[in-house]
């Protein structure tokens, strides 16, 4: 499950639920309480391979961030149930920025590219932060929010997962990343992810993490952080820390939320803000 595979080199994008009104079928929409369609829980599922880098897409790949692959033959495993003649014939990929600009920290702890018309704003870091952490705001051309990444976390561990109360998830990008980090039993090598989680809606997050999000394709939150070396501290870079099966009555943003799977999946695989917010967390660059 800890395995990964070598493409920093040939980014992949892993559409883990097909692109077409099949991943999920009609029969299961919305129920008396509104909720959205239901994922089907698989008991019998494996660890989800694309967020540990085991998996292999089936699907042709391209050299950009933001390209459409056909669906891995393990990825969807994870609490959905895809259909396995979905069509692989994708649109082509959402096209980045064109013109890209490079932020960098006074101390040059941390480098990332943007499109030249976002804003980087650095500010201050969270209290308990370690000496020298790193904390900055990314907006968009209008002043939308987008991304935080914040360095020199003290580390923590994952809250408790109470058996049964884990969520279906589903990992729908992943693609590795080379940054500075610590190994251990519930650990990955880094990834870029959009993971979608499932609740009364599916809520979806975009991040950089090295942790194991859940076991047989439940978890009850997915963490967008990364391990650093010893004393160096965590950090993470993406919409919002970490993400759960949100309540109605929760606010959900900037955390993503979805009516249907489907949409999640076209979201990360043919929209053009995700392209260039993973195009800026591959770009990441931290010296610790």
């Amino acid at each position: 499950m800890y395995g990964i595979m070598d493409l920093r080199s040939v980014p992949v994008k892993l559409a883990a639920v097909a692109l077409a009104g099949s991943v999920l079928a009609a029969a299961a929409g919305c129920s008396a309480e509104n909720k959205g369609p239901q994922v089907t829980s698989t008991a019998t599922s494996k660890p989800n391979s694309s967020e540990s880098g085991t998996g292999t897409p089936s699907g042709s790949t391209t050299p950009e961030p933001g390209a459409a692959v056909s669906p891995s033959s393990g990825a969807a495993s994870e609490g959905a149930t895809a259909s396995t003649d979905a069509a692989s014939a994708s649109p082509s990929a959402a096209a980045t920025a064109v013109s890209w600009k490079t932020y960098s920290d006074p101390a040059k702890t941390v480098s990332f590219d943007l499109p030249k018309d976002w804003i980087a704003q650095s500010g201050t870091p969270e209290a308990g932060s370690l000496p020298g952490a790193v904390k900055v705001e990314v907006k968009d051309a209008v002043g939308r929010y987008i991304a935080t990444l914040h360095t020199g976390l003290p580390p923590s561990s994952p809250s408790a997962c109470a058996e049964g109360q884990g969520r279906p998830y589903v990992v729908i990008s992943s693609v590795p990343l080379d940054v500075p980090h610590s190994d251990g039993p519930d650990t990955i090598d880094p990834r870029v992810v959009f993971r979608v989680i499932q609740g009364y809606k599916f809520f979806g997050s975009y991040g950089i993490t090295n942790m194991v999000a859940g076991a047989d394709g439940q978890s009850c939150e997915l963490r967008n952080r990364v391990q650093g070396p010893a004393g160096k501290g965590d950090y993470f870079f993406g919409d919002v820390p970490a993400i759960h099966a949100f309540a109605a009555d929760e606010k959900v943003a900037p955390a993503k939320s979805f009516d249907t799977l489907d949409l999640a999946a076209k979201y990360a695989v043919h929209g053009s803000e995700f392209a260039n917010v993973q195009r800026m967390l591959l770009s990441l660059k931290v010296n610790l």
